[in-house]
This record gives structure tokens, sequence and C-alpha cells, in this order.
């Protein structure tokens, strides 16, 4: 899939506008049926499973849109988790439907409240499964980790997720199995605000992925590399060599297939332990394959991602080409810093690392994520709990 070829990126506003309408119309026919003799639960038991079906279908297409317009977005996240969620509530009520039309008189019109709020936990029940092969292969993969990289607390991460994702899962499973009256409704906000973690941390990782899998178009004027620790020696280490002969690989393809040539630029500053700055460092590597020193410009002034391009972007022409090349893991949240930077539509490169380093490193920048848009997370965290609020009030 091409990015950047959209002009826009997707809107749903019209969609906000269809469920408010959806959402007082249900409430309309709930009042009405409280209140006079008709009995709205069969339109209300169609209505249900209808909006879903085009709730998925709209955020599907967003998806789609927004990796077009721009897939180093949050946007990318939100559409992918909430469409996992909203598939399996969609399946919920569509059993819901066919069993009402089965045996109508075994419904009233709480069942249909309790069916919308327990939403949450049939979620949890039906990943369950995933969940857990997930958990289990963070767990290998952290333990791996540990044995080769050192007890860290960084590198304990991916085990503390796991055992929050499988202990958090069973505990709340549990308790909407025992308890009843309020604690049961706390019970199924508790579970909403779970999945919605746990929608979140999907949609991270598939964003992670789609990115570091991307290849970009082979039409590049520059090619950023984002520097690391280097070695004491001033050598690169094993994960910025991969980055530096990840640009040259691409470099190499663009040219066999295009003959198109690019411009490098090793970007990281000098650290108070290092005997000269990553951009030199790079340099030097590249000069070693090969290449002269005319066909690099060094960025020497950076000491995080965000200055990586800040700092990068000001040396080059504001119609420049770029890609940019990095870990894999960490290729969606350098495109992010890219686009708020410079408002630079540069596509990322993912250099392998090795396979038990990327789901631990994948916790990190999902934590990361997360703290950088927290405004948004409590936004949405706000509406889902009024939501089930208002549910547990009918």
């Amino acid at each position: 899939m091409k990015i950047y070829t959209r002009k826009k990126k997707p809107a749903l506003y019209g969609f906000l506008v269809f469920s408010i309408v959806v959402v007082a119309a249900v409430a309309v026919l709930f009042g009405v049926t409280q209140t006079t003799g008709f009995n709205g639960l069969p339109y209300i038991t169609l209505i249900m499973p209808a909006y879903f079906a085009i709730t998925l279908a709209v955020l599907i297409a967003a998806l789609i849109k927004q990796l077009q317009y721009n897939p180093y977005s949050y946007n990318t996240i939100y559409y992918f988790g909430f469409s996992l969620l909203v598939s399996t509530v969609l399946v919920t009520h569509i059993v819901t439907a066919v069993n009402y039309f089965s045996s109508p008189e075994g419904y009233r019109l709480r069942d249909m409240a309790e069916i919308v709020r327990n939403s949450a936990r049939q979620y949890m029940i039906i990943t369950l499964p995933f969940l857990a092969v997930f958990s289990v292969g963070l767990l290998i993969s952290n333990i791996v980790l540990m044995k080769k990289e050192g007890k860290k607390v960084k590198n304990m991460l991916g085990i503390i997720l796991a055992i929050s994702l499988l202990g958090g899962e069973a505990l709340l499973i549990w308790l909407g199995s025992v308890l009843g009256g309020v604690w049961d409704k706390v019970t199924d906000l508790l579970c909403a605000v779970f999945i919605y973690a746990e929608c979140m941390l999907f949609g991270t990782i598939f964003a992670d992925v789609f990115a570091a899998v991307h290849l970009p178009e082979r039409n590049k004027d520059y090619i950023i590399i984002l520097g690391c620790r280097m070695s004491k020696d001033g050598t690169p280490t094993p994960l910025l060599r991969a980055r530096i002969d990840k640009a040259i690989e691409f470099y190499d393809r663009q040219v066999n297939e295009t003959g198109r040539s690019a411009i490098f630029v090793p970007s990281g500053g000098k650290g108070g332990d290092e005997p000269l700055s990553e951009a030199e460092c790079m340099a030097r590597y590249l000069i070693s394959k090969g290449f002269a020193p005319e066909q690099i410009i060094l960025e020497d002034e950076s000491r995080n991602t965000m200055e990586n391009m800040i700092f990068s972007f000001r040396k080059l022409p504001e119609d420049a080409k770029c890609a940019f090349s990095t870990t894999n893991y960490h290729v969606f949240r350098s495109g992010i810093a890219s686009n708020r930077a410079c408002k630079h539509k540069a596509e990322g490169i993912g250099a392998d690392t090795k396979w038990y380093f990327w789901p631990n490193a994948s916790v990190r920048e999902f934590i990361g994520l997360l703290k950088g848009h927290r405004g948004k997370q409590l936004l949405v965290l706000s509406g889902l709990i009024a939501i089930y609020l208002f549910l547990s009030f009918i």
C-alpha cells in the first residue's frame, strides 16, 4: 500500500451525527416501551447489530484511508483497536438477535441494557485464548531477553505486561461470575476500561508492524539515519550498524530500480561518554562501505528522536523527498516525530533486530505513545465511563 497518497485524513463527523441519532432512537424506544404498552424490543434488537455492522465498516474504511493519508498517527491505533472491539460486540448482538426472535418471551427491556453493558465482558471471554497465546509469547521472549541482556527493570516490561493482562482478565471474568447487584455493574465498567487498554495495545502492535514492514517508494532524495549508542571504540554497535545497513540496502534498491541516487543524513550528537558523535561514527562506516563524503550530510547536534528529525530537516530543502532508517520497533514513533517536527512526509525503513528484543521494546513504545497522547486517552475513557453509567441506571 502506498502512503501519503490521500490529501485529506478520514473525517468521521458524519458518522458521529449518525451515532447520536441511533442512540437517541434507541433511548426513545426504551422510554416508550417502559411507559406505554408499545413493545420496542424487536426494533432495538435489530437496530443494535445493524449499527455495529455499519460502525465496523466505517472503522475499517477509515483505517485504510488513514494508512494512505498518514500511517504515523495515533488514529491508526484507534481505528484498528476499536475495529477489534466492535467486531466482537457485533457478534454478541447478532447472537442476541437470533436468540430473541427464536424465543421473544424470554427477554425483557432491562435484558437489552445488560447485554450492551456486558459486551465488554463478552469481548474478554471471546479474546481470552488469543490474549493467552500473546502473553505466553511475550513471557518467553522476555525470559530470553533477560538471559541475554541482563535482569534490568526495562527488560522486564514484557513480563509485567503479560502477567497484568492474564491476571487482570482472569480476575475480572471471575468477579463477573460471583458478584451481583451494583458490584456486577462496577465489574462491567472495569472490564470496559481494561479492554480499552487492550485494544490500544493491539492497535499499537498493528501500527508498529505496518510501519516496520512498509517499503518506501523508491524516489527519495535523502535518507536520514537515526543514531543510537555506539561502541566505546567509536564503531557502530550491532543495533546502529543494522540501521546503517538498512539505509544502504534501500539506497542500492532505489538505484537499481530507478537509477536515482540519494544523500545520506546520519543524525545523532555526542554523548558525555562517547568518543565522537553518532553522526560521525555512522559517516565513517558509510565511507568504509565505499560512499564518498560528498554523499553524506552530518547532523551531529541532536540528542533524541524529535531533535533527529528537527535538526536533520533544517539541513534539507523544504520539498525534499526523504526516508528515515531506524530499528523496526521504532519506525512508527519516529514517523510521528517526523510529522510533528517539520510536517515532512518522510517514510520509515525498519532495520531488523533480535527476535527476543522486539516484543519488550514494543511494550516501551506502547507506554511512550500512551504518555504522549494523554489528553485523547482521558477524553475517550471519560466517554466510555459515561456510557456505562448511563446503561447502569436504565
